[in-house]
Formats: structure tokens, C-alpha cells, sequence
């Protein structure tokens, strides 16, 4: 989503977003490191500014404002799955947990952000205000171009035809993967170890099937269906996941 703003920012223009590194251009609003302050202040406008953590512990003013908010989610299993691999990789975990027991941590909600649960029914609790849009990465996938668009009409940015080509071109997963300033390579030894597996994995939605047991996703489900039962809505991926509210 950072990659589909910048690129719609600059009309699809990839420039910055193959010669800057995101954290840069999307500066991270958790994260604490030098010059993270400065990098957001010298941002020129509109400003984009990611970030992963809960509703509750965001910063209040943006609520306040005309900032607009844009919340992409994704099937649960396929996020526990990409956490999985990326916590191989981050070298603040001293050792790999084991799938089950970081799958019990994962449906608690013992994992860095809290409980995917929790998150999704605090942001959604937004939903319906004009300033802020939800999308899932399974829509991102599944009609890139129309979501662009949708996102455009948003943001109330007119882009061209072949504007709008470019920053779906730019945004996929393939071009992404072989970007240097997305993919991982220019991230230190010292927070990524790049012998264990790469930032940008394979992108594809429904990956959870290659390494969840029935049971697994059976219980998975369970814990879902307890946990969603008061959020009156329905996802993309539940209508391939099994996974119903």
C-alpha cells in the first residue's frame, strides 16, 4: 500500500521509489530511529506515514483532522504464515518459535501489535467515515488496477490512463520483489539475516494452505468465528477460507 501511494503521489513516476527506501518516503510512525522525526517534518504534502499499530494506541489527532486513512487488511492464516517466515529473518527474536506453539500465540494475540482480531475490529470501527477506506491485500490481488483506482477516487486524485498503468505496474509483487529499496537488500546485517529467507516471499493469497493441518485450521476457524461474532461484516477471504462469521 506505501509503494501504491508514493507511486500515486508522483503520477507514476517510479523515480523515488526506486532511488529512496520507504522508510524515507513512508517513514514509519512506531518506529524510533534517528532521524525518523525529521524524515516525516521534511516530507513535502500530502504526507504518507505507515504504520502498524492498533486504533487504540494511535495517535488521537489524526482523528481530529482531514488526514485521510487507509486500513489493508488480510486473511488472518496467511498473515500468521508471512509472520512466521519474517520473524525468521528479524534478528531481535533470539530463536524460531515452533509452529504450534506460535500459532497459540498468534490466535492470543502474544505476538508484535497484539491481536490481528482486536486490530481489524479497532480500525473497522471507522468504517463509514469519509476519511478513511478499507481494502484487503486479497482485493489487491485479485483487480490491482481496479483497486487503484478506487483508492484514486479516495484521495480525490485524477490520474491519467497511463498514470494510472504505471503505478499498478510499479506496485506488484514482481516488481516490488526486484526493487532494491523494498525488497530487503539494503536493510543491515545487524536487523536482517538475509541467509534465512528474503523480506519479499512470495505474495500470493491462500498461502496458509501449504502449512496448516486440517485440524490446525479447523481450530484456527474456531478461534475466529468466537472472536469476529460481534463484527457484522464479511471479507474477501472468507468466502475461500472457510473462515465465516
Amino acid at each position: 500500500m506505501g509503494e501504491i501511494l508514493n507511486l500515486i503521489k508522483h503520477r507514476g513516476d517510479p523515480t523515488e521509489c526506486k532511488s529512496v527506501p520507504p522508510f524515507k518516503r513512508a517513514p514509519w510512525y512506531e518506529i524510533k530511529i534517528k532521524g525518523n522525526i525529521k524524515n516525516v517534518e521534511n516530507l513535502p504534502s500530502p504526507r504518507i506515514i505507515t504504520t502498524h499499530v492498533p486504533c487504540h494506541i494511535f495517535t488521537k489527532s489524526v482523528f481530529k483532522s482531514k488526514a485521510k486513512v487507509i486500513y489493508t487488511m488480510r486473511n488472518p492464516k496467511d498473515v500468521f504464515v508471512s509472520l512466521l517466515y519474517f520473524n525468521k529473518i528479524i534478528n531481535i527474536y533470539k530463536e524460531e518459535a515452533k509452529f504450534e506453539d506460535f500459532l497459540e500465540d498468534f490466535l492470543h494475540g502474544k505476538v508484535l501489535y497484539g491481536s490481528w482480531f482486536d486490530h481489524v475490529k479497532g480500525w473497522m470501527q471507522m468504517a463509514g467515515n469519509e476519511n478513511f477506506f478499507y481494502i484487503s491485500y486479497e482485493e489487491l490481488q485479485q483487480d490491482l488496477r481496479g483497486s487503484v483506482v478506487r483508492i484514486c477516487k479516495f484521495l480525490g486524485k485524477e490520474l491519467k490512463d497511463e498514470e494510472i498503468d504505471s503505478v499498478v505496474k510499479y506496485s506488484s509483487f514482481q516488481s516490488m520483489k526486484e526493487n532494491k529499496m523494498c525488497n530487503g537488500t539494503s536493510l543491515r546485517e545487524a536487523f536482517m539475516d538475509k541467509t534465512k529467507g528474503a523480506l519479499i516471499r512470495n505474495g500470493i493469497c491462500g498461502d496458509w494452505k501449504n502449512h496448516f493441518t486440517v485440524a490446525q485450521s479447523e481450530y484456527f476457524d474456531q478461534v475466529y468465528q468466537e472472536k469476529m461474532k460481534d463484527l457484522n461484516m464479511e471479507f474477501l477471504w472468507q468466502q475461500s477460507a472457510n473462515l465465516s462469521v
